[in-house]
């Protein structure tokens, strides 16, 4: 069962496909129109949408393309009903984004066995959000162990989202940067307090225990499909380009370009923060601590230069 969403400018149809829905227990809401239903969906999202497409006002291309463009709705399945045999509105359907179609005059065994399948789909992306929304509390957790580091992963989401949206990056790469600011420390988990928390220097043997907040991070997104695109920023945010990074010692291009993103603006935000080894550096101070990075090989000039530019806008 779910809740489903039916959209049709002729309430004679929408109350034969709600009827047709019933013996399912689906909870049903109507909308009339498209500009309606997008309300009724910022409101309450459904578990489904099912919507003709010849509705006035806005119609059902349009209201299917605006639901899939919005991050926070594009996971909806959205069911399109077209006229028999109609293969051009079909072809507009799948360029809008519709995930199935069904024809008018409805076949109810098929109404319902579509209906039921991306349910059912729709149940299993639900998983998905839960597992990533418990491994993101986790990483915000960690965060909260050190009062002195609140909102650090916040930051790096927004920055490194923002620094890919410069370089032109596609949504799915942005998307990943924003998971990664929050993800990227994951395996500090597995880390004790004593290291973690430390103030002071480390020794040799407690810098060596504190790099494995890596490695640990790497196993514990690998367990999940959705996080694989996460696991090079989790283990690599802390290579160099000269190959003097940690923990595999990679170097130029084999550092993944959203791992080298990360690492900048996380030690921009570490020079520029409190934390239980060093005092806030003022902003100049990180600005010329990364020109002078990546002129010993460590970053990448012109991705420093850019993120530069970007925080000089932000002043």
């Amino acid at each position: 069962m779910g809740s489903v969403l039916i959209v049709d400018d002729l309430e004679g149809s929408a109350r034969l496909a709600q009827a047709m829905l019933a013996p399912d227990g689906h909870a049903t809401r109507m909308a009339g129109d498209g500009a309606e239903a997008l309300r009724l969906i910022r409101d309450e999202p459904p578990d489904l949408v099912l919507m003709d497409v010849m509705m006035p006002l806005l119609d059902g291309f349009e209201a299917c393309r605006a639901i899939k463009q919005d991050p926070s709705t594009r996971l909806i399945p959205v069911v399109l009903v077209t006229s028999l045999d109609d293969t051009a509105s079909r072809l507009r359907g799948i360029y809008a984004g519709a995930d199935d179609f069904v024809t008018k005059p409805f076949n109810a065994l098929e109404l319902r066995s579509r209906v039921r399948s991306l349910l059912r789909i729709k149940r299993y992306t639900d998983d998905l959000d839960s597992a990533e929304s418990v491994i993101v509390s986790l990483a915000l957790t960690i965060e909260a162990r050190d009062g002195t580091t609140g909102g650090h992963c916040e930051r790096l989401s927004t920055s490194a989202a923002a620094l890919g949206r410069s370089l032109g990056l596609g949504e799915d790469a942005i998307a990943t940067l924003a998971r990664g600011g929050f993800l990227h420390d994951l395996g500090k988990v597995g880390i004790p307090d004593a290291v973690l928390m430390k103030r002071g220097s480390l020794t040799p043997e407690e810098q060596a225990v504190l790099r494995q907040h890596t490695i640990i991070g790497d196993r514990l997104c690998g367990e999940m499909r959705l996080l694989r695109g996460v696991r090079p920023i989790v283990r690599h945010h802390h290579e160099r380009l000269d190959g003097s990074g940690y923990p595999d010692g990679l170097r130029g291009d084999a550092v993944p370009l959203l791992a080298q993103i990360l690492s900048i603006v996380d030690a921009f935000d570490a020079m520029t923060t409190t934390r239980p080894y060093a005092q806030a550096r003022p902003l100049e101070f990180a600005a010329s601590e990364l020109r002078s990075e990546a002129a010993r090989g460590w970053r990448s000039p012109d991705l420093v230069t850019i993120f530069l530019g970007q925080i000089a806008e932000a002043r």
